[in-house]
């Protein structure tokens, strides 16, 4: 089996910025409230379609690189919030990109959605089925907000981001583990209620015990499965859900936060399927990954389902 590798990253932020005090204002809270619970400062809303948000993101990210796009046979989107289910977004991708002949798809699995759709690509990469792989998490989630709920309103925000993947002969190291266990409470749900809307629960006491435990539980199968340890790891780079979350997983590891665990929260928000491809995006910007830097990708949410994937860069 080949191994693979990210060849390019890229990013997409609505134009709606709404800052914490707009927030605190209209919940009667005061000053650094949200802040203080979530670590979120910021985050965006968008009055665009998440297909809308898909074609802006995948035109900033090859305008200056159309090469890329050659050979791409594999799109997946992972998102919760989709408007339409027919054609997908990934068809909308293809078609701005103007790929005639690939595989497109379309996948619902929660905040971890982006593991599972990396680990989807990375077995049609890895056994030659396709060259190129264009993975994508998009979140418009502000439209289907509970403005009443202070619990998601102070949390989530909208936004896009993706990785391109490649096949290389290169001996890259990439292993994963990815679970599905029954949410018994319901702690995390987006349902249609009887005005067909998307309506977004959630328990927050439940989800920091589920996200504080289940993740630490994952990454030690990982870690242990593959023979590394964390020392190993430059960087692990989780779904942005909270920083008090972030922070208490690290805890666990028995790692410090700074050095290991990659956050960027503050300035976006939980973005659900958006959060790791935009944190990896801004990794890169950055430069603070190298070629053979070893990194621990973190997904976990609704479903409830957790997933984690050990790649080299």
């Amino acid at each position: 089996m080949k191994s693979i590798k990210i060849i390019k990253t890229g990013a997409y932020f609505p134009e709606i910025l709404v800052e914490n005090s707009k927030i605190e204002k209209k919940f009667e809270l005061e000053d650094g409230y949200i802040k203080k619970r979530t670590g979120i400062k910021s985050r965006y809303y968008t009055n665009e379609l998440p297909e809308e948000m898909a074609k802006k993101l995948v035109q900033k990210m090859f305008e200056q690189n159309e090469e890329y796009i050659k050979d791409i046979g594999l799109i997946v989107v992972a998102t919760v919030t989709p408007t339409q289910f027919i054609p997908g977004i990934s068809n909308y991708i293809q078609k701005t990109l103007n790929i005639q002949n690939c595989i497109c798809l379309d996948m619902l699995a929660g905040c971890a959605g982006f593991i599972n759709a990396v680990d989807i690509a990375h077995k049609y990469l890895s056994t030659n089925i396709v060259k190129k792989a264009l993975v994508v998490g998009i979140e418009q989630i502000s439209k289907f907000l509970d403005k009443k709920d202070i619990s998601t309103s102070i949390v989530f925000g909208d936004g896009a981001g993706a990785i391109l993947l490649e096949a290389t002969k290169e001996q890259k190291k990439y292993y994963s583990v990815i679970q599905s266990t029954i949410d018994e409470k319901e702690i995390l749900r987006a349902q249609i209620n009887q005005k067909n809307e998307l309506h977004i629960e959630m328990k927050g006491k439940e989800v920091y015990k589920y996200a504080v435990t289940k993740t630490v539980e994952n990454i030690h199968k990982l870690l242990e499965e593959t023979g590394e340890t964390l020392d190993n790891i430059k960087y692990i780079v989780p779904h942005q859900s909270n920083a008090k979350i972030i922070r208490a997983i690290a805890s666990r590891l028995g790692k410090e936060e700074s050095k290991k665990m990659y956050m960027n929260i503050k300035d976006i928000g939980n973005t659900f399927c958006a959060s790791i491809p935009i944190a990896l995006n801004e990794m890169f910007e950055k430069q603070l990954l190298e070629k053979g830097d070893k990194i621990i990708l973190l997904g976990y949410g609704g479903g409830l389902n957790t997933g984690s994937i050990l790649l080299e860069t």
